[in-house]
């Protein structure tokens, strides 16, 4: 797996918006972007210079048909939307604010990406040459680490809970069911709301939380052509886990936890605790 680094040029002045604080307000075409990142052999042989329109089928991430319901989005949208994410395809991405400086947008993929190809078009996008590392995400069981993660405040709803026993052919659940946005009361502060949440996806994901903290809340929008507009509220969290399964833990930080994940929700990053 490889994580990359992209830092935005947004510029300093927000009154004077630079190319890139522009592409950030549309979460649907910074998807779109980063998929020009893993482009197929064939297309960058027949199309070096990326002079030619872009096409969901020429990238690999993009080749994952969706079993999502089709009018969430569109048949066609939803082959890349809903790819699959893992060890073996698919990415994740976030934006992350940096305080007095350019946001930047982390990239966890299967294949290595090839940002030259994605941003030869729109270099005025970035404020520095992308950053591209290897990632072992193998982590033994009980290492304690701090995280970050970009969470879609969104849960199942009751009627989709109750739909869940019903199959396809295939072992799939019939009905995806419909999401509704999680709420608290307004004598709640969000955090007593939104860190039990997160904290009951841990087990499942091979960890457990030893300390969150809610860091920001906010919007984003994205804007599919032809399709309603769409909106997502964040929160972003950021404490301290403990490794409970390797592989599950593993897989976790493969695939991301939640949901909208094309729309840069669910990358769980890691790293070592830091020492007084």
């Amino acid at each position: 797996m490889y994580l990359s680094s992209l830092l935005i040029n947004t510029g300093s002045d927000p009154d004077r918006p630079r190319p890139g604080r522009l592409w950030l307000r549309n979460i649907y075409q910074v998807h779109q972007r980063l998929c020009m990142g893993f482009p197929s052999a064939e297309r960058v042989k027949d199309d070096p210079h990326f002079l030619k329109p872009y096409r969901p089928e020429d990238f690999p991430e993009d080749r994952c048909r969706a079993t999502q319901n089709k009018n969430e989005a569109g048949e066609e949208a939803l082959k890349h939307v809903h790819a699959r994410r893992d060890s073996q395809s698919g990415f994740l991405f976030r934006i992350d604010p940096q305080a007095g400086g350019s946001p930047v947008i982390v990239v966890s993929s299967a294949l290595q990406p090839n940002w030259d190809y994605a941003f030869q078009n729109a270099d005025m996008l970035l404020a520095a040459r992308p950053l591209v590392r290897e990632y072992d995400p193998a982590f033994p069981k009980g290492a304690e680490l701090r995280f970050r993660i970009l969470m879609n405040l969104s849960k199942k709803s009751m009627e989709h809970r109750r739909t869940l026993d019903k199959k396809d052919a295939q072992g799939r659940s019939r009905s995806q069911g419909k999401r509704v946005a999680l709420t608290w009361r307004e004598d709640q502060q969000p955090q007593e709301v939104i860190v039990p949440w997160f904290a009951e996806k841990a087990a499942p994901g091979g960890f457990c939380i030893c300390e969150c903290a809610l860091s920001r809340l906010g919007w984003v929008a994205g804007y599919p052509p032809g399709k309603k507009p769409l909106k997502f509220r964040w929160a972003l969290l950021e404490g301290r886990l403990e490794v409970t399964d390797t592989a599950r833990f593993a897989h976790t930080l493969a695939s991301g936890i939640g949901s909208a994940k094309a729309f840069g929700f669910g990358l769980l990053t890691v790293g070592p605790l830091r020492r007084e």
